[in-house]
């Protein structure tokens, strides 16, 4: 009788327990519904530090691409030249004519000028002299417009017609210092005190990225400085656009062409480099912001990895029940991994969705283009299924070693 039993069960082997991809995710899945309240707070960790990642790269991406917009609008052909120091420690002088020395390198195609007065600009005549608000008043060649390449916000620009008389445009700053407002340009053209004698406000200048000192000063044509404001003629800094391909070979000669005798006295600058410097420091911040993200979805790791084992320890009775019908240590580890992967993954993906969405409408609030790069969110769920991964390892090792006895004795 024995024999035979023995030959039975030798000829029909007991099957193995199998659990599909399917169900084994449905299992997960189930563990995580029945605690709502755990596996929300335990994805909030996870969600967070990917929302941060996305959201850095995001807004890295978009503030590179409206800094790359403005450079090719703006170009990276403008060289500025001014004075430099003297032997004597004092400011240079440069040529009365150096605009006109600059214009004959050949690949330049335009040249312009600044020159600084010892004028102030006052919104009417009865305030003191020493509130002037930090406005410089500066002669302005025809040409600077077009050089730099800047717009109005309001009025007409020291056009042939008008430059030689007492007429000014105001930096978009130095507008609101006076409390002059673009309608009551358009409307009105009203007048500053400038030097001793009422000047008319004939437009404002939009904020220029390539020479940010017009923001903050008052400009007059080149030949009413000289006439009104006592002006000697002689420039402080020169604006030129030559071709891209020729910069660097006009920034080299740029010196001796403006002051032959004392070239090593001219400084030669390129403004586009503060774009670029700027886009260098949004890098090293970007990469700081990065690490911070980094950190938190470690401490969502961490949080993940917390609830696993709680929840080990809460279900031993479950795990020894699973155990006693039939359920091997590969399901049973196979389900708090999946817990685990589920959890992570989820947070992950709504993370996702909220690094997307701030970066969005950060990008709209500043008129930044809207770049995301799709790497981020990619490497974002990638990184989610890592955590859950090594944060799932422990708790699911320790729930499969859990023997049927043991855990239903609980």
């Amino acid at each position: 009788m024995s024999s035979q039993i023995d030959s039975s069960l030798s000829d029909n082997p007991m099957p193995v327990a199998r659990l599909a991809s399917g169900d084994s995710l449905r299992v997960a899945l189930e563990g995580m519904r029945h605690r709502p309240l755990r596996a929300v707070l335990s994805g909030l960790g996870i969600a967070l530090g990917i929302a941060a990642l996305v959201a850095v790269v995001g807004l890295s991406a978009s503030s590179k691409e409206e800094i790359s917009r403005q450079l090719d609008s703006l170009g990276t052909n403008l060289l500025s030249v001014s004075g430099g120091s003297t032997l004597g420690g004092d400011t240079a002088e440069l040529p009365q004519d150096a605009v006109e020395m600059v214009l004959r390198i050949g690949p330049v195609q335009t040249a312009a000028a600044l020159g600084s007065t010892e004028a102030r600009i006052y919104r009417n005549d009865r305030i003191e002299d020493a509130e002037s608000g930090g406005i410089g008043v500066r002669a302005a060649t025809e040409s600077l417009r077009e050089t730099i390449g800047f717009d109005l916000l309001a009025g007409r620009w020291l056009d042939p017609a008008v430059g030689e008389f007492p007429v000014t445009v105001l930096g978009v700053e130095a507008a609101q210092r006076l409390g002059i407002s673009p309608q009551l340009v358009e409307e009105s053209s009203p007048q500053v005190w400038l030097g001793d004698r009422w000047f008319t406000v004939i437009g404002i200048l939009e904020q220029s990225a390539l020479a940010p000192e017009l923001d903050r000063s008052a400009l007059v044509g080149w030949t009413a400085a000289e006439t009104y404001l006592d002006f000697d003629g002689h420039p402080t800094t020169i604006y030129e656009r030559s071709t891209e391909e020729s910069v660097t070979d006009v920034q080299a000669v740029l010196p001796a062409t403006v002051s032959p005798a004392a070239p090593d006295e001219v400084q030669v600058s390129r403004p586009s480099d503060a774009l670029a410097a700027k886009a260098a420091t949004d890098a090293a911040f970007t990469g700081l912001l990065l690490g911070l993200g980094a950190v938190s979805l470690l401490v969502g790791g961490v949080g993940v990895a917390n609830t696993m084992v709680v929840s080990v320890l809460e279900r031993r009775q479950e795990i020894g029940l699973r155990r006693a019908l039939g359920a091997t240590r590969k399901m049973i580890r196979d389900q708090f991994l999946g817990e685990a992967v589920a959890l992570s993954v989820i947070g992950g993906a709504a993370g996702a969705v909220i690094g997307v969405i701030v970066t969005v409408v950060f990008a709209v609030i500043s008129s930044w283009p809207i770049a995301i790069p799709l790497w981020s969110i990619a490497a974002g769920l990638g990184v989610t299924v890592l955590v859950g991964i090594v944060a799932g390892i422990f708790p699911s090792s320790r729930a499969a070693r859990l023997a049927p006895t043991e855990a239903l004795s609980i």
